[in-house]
């Protein structure tokens, strides 16, 4: 067993490193774009602070059918997408936007669930004072929703990581192309068992730090 490891130590650490990639870009793009909808979402729903019909519905809308749709079937109906801005459809670098496209949305509705479970009693309380909608979001709904966000986060990366495995099956890079291309086509069992350790080992990293951030972040 320790020979095979050896032997295929080249080739796991390279599919690791794409994978870590593909994760951390996508992680991040998930971040930034998933806060932002999930914001807008909050502030315009019908117990927000600014309802606003005319933009939640369409907004909704477009974020359920992204959660919805089955992440290979994105992959191949957004592939226009992705040559235009990765530049290719094969690869990490082509990988990260599929990824994005698909784990937004899914933030953006657990960034808003997490907002509106901030209690009402404050927001009233910040907008008496004639706190503005920009500061009761930066100063009062965010802070106070944080553990929950760091948890719904934590959640979101895990499932870009294995959205990246199926990412491999169709030359997205990283542990699931090492997994189908040596270990389902070529019959190698030990580069279906050592990627799958790897990916195991790395999720439980992920929930054990976003457990811990979130428990100390926690105000209550």
């Amino acid at each position: 067993m320790w020979d095979t490891i050896v032997e295929a130590w080249p080739k796991l650490w390279e599919a690791t490193l794409e994978t870590l990639q593909m994760s951390a870009v996508a992680s991040l793009w998930t971040l930034l774009g998933g806060i932002a909808l999930g914001v807008v979402l909050y502030l315009t729903s019908s117990s927000g602070p600014r309802p606003n019909k005319a933009v939640n519905l369409p907004l909704g809308t477009v974020v359920n059918i992204g959660r919805s749709a089955p992440f290979v079937i994105l992959m191949v109906a957004i592939v226009p997408l992705t040559r235009i801005l990765a530049g290719t459809t094969i690869g990490t670098a082509a990988a990260i936007v599929p990824l994005s496209v698909a784990a937004i949305p899914f933030f953006a509705r657990i960034v808003e669930n997490s907002l509106l479970e901030v209690p009402p009693g404050l927001t009233e309380a910040a907008r008496s004072m004639g706190s503005t909608t920009l500061g009761l979001v930066h100063r009062v709904i965010l802070p106070e929703a944080t553990p929950g966000l760091i948890r719904g986060f934590t959640v979101t990366v895990v499932t870009i990581i294995a959205y990246s495995a199926m990412a491999g099956t169709i030359g997205g890079g990283g542990l699931g192309d090492l997994a189908f291309r040596y270990g389902y086509q070529r019959f190698q069992t030990e580069y279906m068992i050592l990627p799958l350790v790897i990916l195991v080992i790395g999720v439980q990293l992920i929930q054990f730090a976003g457990d811990r951030a979130a428990k100390t972040l926690d105000r209550r």
